[in-house]
Parts: C-alpha cells; structure tokens; sequence
C-alpha cells in the first residue's frame, strides 16, 4: 500500500521547528520520501492531515503497563497472572488510539514472564496496541519498594508466595535474576536503588540494594548486551549509579547541581517521570487527595527538595526522556499529562516533543526504526489537532495515528 500524508505542519522528531508544506510518502510500513509536493500516481492513497500538527508517534518510556485502573493498583498481587497480562494488552490499546506508539513497558506483577507474550503476541498482529519495549520484573530487596507483596506483610505465609522471582539477595542470587531476565525475553533491566514515596515502609532517601548487589546487576547486564535503568531518587545513590555505568535513571526528583553536572558529562539519560509530583510542586490538594495518606505526607516532608531539583533538571543539559510512570491519579495510558507537567515546569517544547520522540527511541535502543518522520523509518506518525507549542494539554486530543504503516482509530472523548 502506498501513501501520502499532507500535513498542514511537521515536527519531524529532530530540528527546533515546525515544518509547512511537507509531505510523506508511505510504502507498506516504511517512509520512503519527505518533501514538497511529492509525485503521486492513481494508485496513491491521499491521507489528508492539513488540519494537524503531524509528529512521529509519540513514545511514552516508563508505563505500569500491568494496571487496569490506578483505584485497583494491587491487583497485581491479589489477582492472577493473566489478569496482569491482560492488563499490559488493555494499556498497549489505549495508548496507541491516543497516539502512542510505542510504550516502556516496567511490570509490577505478573511473577512469570507474560509481559513478552503480549509484545509478541501485539508484533506478530494477533492483537492491535502500542509496539511494547518490556522490563519483565522489577528487581530488588524483599520489603523494599520494589517488593509488593508487603501488602501482606501481616501475613508472612501469604506474602512469601505473592513475592516475585526477582526479589531476593547477594550479588549471585542478583546475577541469576539478570541472566533469567535476559534468557525469557526482558529488552532491558530495572532495578531498585532506593525506596520511594508509592509505598508505606520506605524512603526515597533509603538505599534498598548494596553496591555489590548493583554492581553485580548492571555488569551482567552489560554482558548479556541489555541497558539497565533505576528507579532512584537520592543523589549520592544516583551518583554510584553513574560510577557502576548504568545506563540510565528513572525520577531523579531529588537532583542536586553536582549530580546533574556527572549525568552530563557521562551522556547517562534520565527519565525524570514529572507528573506523579505534580500535585506537590504546583500544588493541587484535590488531586493530592486522592493519593494515600503515606505518599501525601512523603511528598509534604520532600516538597521543597522536589521542586528544587525540578528547577535544575529544566536547566540541565541532561538527556531527558519523557515517561509518566502513574500509578495514582491519572490511568497508566494517559501518557499526555507529563506533557502539561513538562510545559508547567518552564521546559522548552520543543525539548518536550523531542524527549518524547527522537531521545525515547535512543533511551529504547530502536532509533535506527522509529522516533523521527525521515526515509527509511518505521510509518509511525501522530497527528494533533490543538497548538503543540503553546497548548499544555495539546497531547491530550489526538486526531490521527498510523504505526508501522497501518492507520488505528483514534480515542475520542464524546
């Protein structure tokens, strides 16, 4: 099948600008030209988009695929594995009609390795949904954040069996939990560095994996050929992060000068995961509300420190991706959220369009296939009907996707 696209303009996922009069041609499921007035014969489908602001599809780098609704997050543990597989199906769905490609997918509670299947099951066109890049586990200390089975923790009977298989201890108990990872299909690595503010025992200050237990994590993944990321908050512990050559972070929030200055120098990315803050750095006590009472009194104690380290993760220089990472107040395929969070927070939009673009397909490692509209990529293009520069919910209305070469009904509100 063939194609032209009209825009009316084009982000093509690189240059500072917004392009006029563009097209696209579409072969199958590549992007074979770009240009002016390209030559069309009979056969050419004519897709006209002059109406929207034409993108690549966006990319959304730290989803909880697994949950159903956020009111329902422990479900991963209360309910069997294939409600978390369904689950990781229904979030791909949503996020591609909102135009979303291609989705980070970090599961929570599948104990198996179900998340590939689904990735599969989506590549092979059994099922339509967002192209799934997955982490089949989080990785980390039994009663850390990581560890969900703590809701049961007045039940140690019960709480054992619901423990995933990749929380546990010592460097060796680490390098099999990596190599198992890799073995069953896992695109990249997550661990658990620090506690955080989602869940009632622990800290985003706490250090819940020795050094030897993350050195033995991100060497042997760097072995098997796989990126690690953290989840981590704290900067002393995003500082050994760095020395042990991770390859990038999750949330960052706590970001102090001397930090950012070593993830510019060493090119480490950060996927600074804005939106789950929100509700503290401009403050909105109804949305605060609707989070636990042990998160909303974690955010309260840190809410200066967040905000400080929001000011210099906008003035850095850092490689930043652009993910969401919910698991309260806002569905986990809502993806265009962290947009307003971003453009509230004074960034650029056009570092915002490209965090969500061009630097997420590297962070991904699949850059060669997508994140930008140019000859010889992936047809995966988004179209937006409201003012991408100016309009900080400008995400939240999409009116056109195609990817991989196939046009899919968009999400519509009414």
């Amino acid at each position: 099948m063939k194609h032209i696209i009209v825009c009316g303009k084009l982000f093509d996922g690189k240059r500072d600008e917004l392009l006029e009069g563009v097209e696209i041609r579409v072969e199958d499921n590549i992007i074979t030209e770009v240009g002016q007035n390209l030559s069309r014969t009979p056969e050419t489908d004519v897709i006209d988009l002059s109406h929207l602001t034409v993108t690549p599809g966006m990319i959304d780098a730290h989803v909880h695929s697994d949950i159903f609704r956020w009111q329902k997050i422990w479900d991963i543990v209360t309910r069997s594995a294939t409600w978390c597989n369904l689950g990781h199906l229904h979030t791909a769905q949503r996020s591609l009609e909102r135009g979303f490609t291609t989705i980070r997918c970090h599961a929570l509670g599948d104990p198996g390795y179900g998340v590939v299947d689904v990735k599969k099951a989506i590549e092979a066109g059994y099922f339509h949904g967002s192209r799934m890049v997955v982490a089949c586990h989080m990785i980390g200390t039994v009663g850390s954040h990581a560890d969900f089975s703590q809701i049961f923790s007045e039940n140690p009977n019960l709480a054992n069996s619901a423990q995933n298989p990749a929380i546990g201890a010592g460097a060796d108990f680490f390098r099999d939990v990596v190599r198992k990872e890799a073995k069953f299909g896992g695109d990249f690595i997550k661990l658990f560095m620090s506690g955080g503010f989602s869940t009632p025992n622990d800290g985003p200050e706490d250090q819940q994996l020795s050094d030897d237990e993350a050195e033995a994590i991100i060497s042997t993944a760097r072995q098997l050929r796989k990126p690690t990321t953290a989840h981590v908050y704290a900067p002393p512990l995003m500082q050994k992060l760095i020395k042990l050559g991770i390859t990038g972070m999750e949330h960052g929030a706590m970001m102090d000068a001397e930090t950012a200055a070593m993830f510019e120098e060493t090119d480490t990315y950060l996927v600074p995961t804005f939106c789950p803050y929100e509700e503290i750095i401009d403050l909105d006590e109804a949305n605060l509300a609707k989070k636990p009472e042990f998160f909303q009194k974690k955010l309260r104690h840190y809410a200066e420190i967040l905000k400080k380290g929001r000011e210099i993760i906008v003035k850095s220089n850092i490689r930043l991706g652009y993910g969401t990472d919910f698991v309260a107040v806002h569905e986990c395929y809502e993806s265009w959220y962290e947009y307003r969070s971003w453009m509230r927070s004074g960034m650029d939009p056009f570092r915002i369009l490209k965090a969500a673009t061009s630097v997420n397909a590297g962070i991904l490692e699949i850059d060669d296939k997508i994140g930008s509209i140019e000859p010889g990529k992936l047809a995966d293009i988004a179209g937006w009907p409201r003012d991408l520069l100016h309009d900080e919910d400008a995400l939240s209305e999409c009116g056109f996707v195609m990817k991989n070469g196939v046009v899919y009904p968009t999400y519509k509100t009414t």
